[in-house]
């Protein structure tokens, strides 16, 4: 069955008038957007905003004065005048005619004959003959042995050791610079050196067959008995 359009109801002849009339009612909704401007007091206008310039405050520069020093006061000074009556007597040889070009000599200072000089002789470390302690070696070490009092301290600490002590045995063969070169502590050292400086007179050592003075280097062991 065909079915047949009603020419009065037919859209299709007036289609291009209905799609104008849109475009146009569009336009018109577009344009009154853009115009429309809300009364109600809810919004605000930020195109009538206004920027205010504040200009910054300066503050004003003072200089603070310095306060003036002040004056020195004046001070008198009193002068005592003392009668010129005392003699000095006048050493120096002033010769008036003397100009520049006088030759000038060198100045000499005075010696006191009455003090002497010392010039201390060499000490020697190794010489022709050594000095020798009387008896020889054996002898020095029963020496050591007998006159040898072992520290308290170092008992009560058990301190061992070799305390190393120097000395120079002088043209006489008296003992003379006596220290210690390397110490182990306990009282030890203080007593190396004692009996050290306590020892008899050495036989001198020797060079060129004439008595020198000679450093003499002497190992003293401390060992504690079980």
């Amino acid at each position: 069955m065909e079915i047949k359009k009603d020419s009065k109801h037919d859209l299709e002849k007036i289609k291009g008038l209905l799609f104008q009339g849109g475009l146009i009612l569009s336009l018109a909704i577009v344009l009154y957007a853009f115009e429309w401007k809300k009364t109600d007091g809810g919004g605000e206008d930020w195109d009538q905003l206004m920027v205010i310039d504040i200009p910054e405050e300066q503050a004003e520069i003072t200089r603070q004065e310095e306060p003036e020093p002040p004056k020195p006061e004046k001070t008198t000074t009193e002068l005592e005048i003392v009668e010129d009556d005392v003699e000095v007597e006048d050493d120096l040889d002033i010769n008036a005619e003397d100009d520049q070009d006088s030759e000038v000599g060198d100045f000499v200072a005075p010696i006191d004959d009455d003090e002497p000089v010392i010039v201390e002789a060499e000490i020697f470390t190794i010489v022709e003959e050594q000095p020798a302690f009387p008896g020889g070696e054996e002898a020095l070490f029963e020496y050591l042995q007998k006159n040898i009092v072992y520290p308290q301290m170092a008992k009560e600490s058990n301190i061992q050791g070799t305390v190393f002590v120097t000395f120079v045995v002088e043209p006489d063969g008296n003992i003379s610079n006596t220290r210690v070169l390397r110490g182990i502590g306990g009282g030890c050292d203080d007593e190396a050196v004692r009996v050290v400086k306590k020892m008899p007179r050495w036989a001198p050592g020797k060079q060129r067959g004439k008595p020198v003075r000679v450093q003499f280097n002497l190992p003293i062991k401390f060992v504690l008995q079980g």
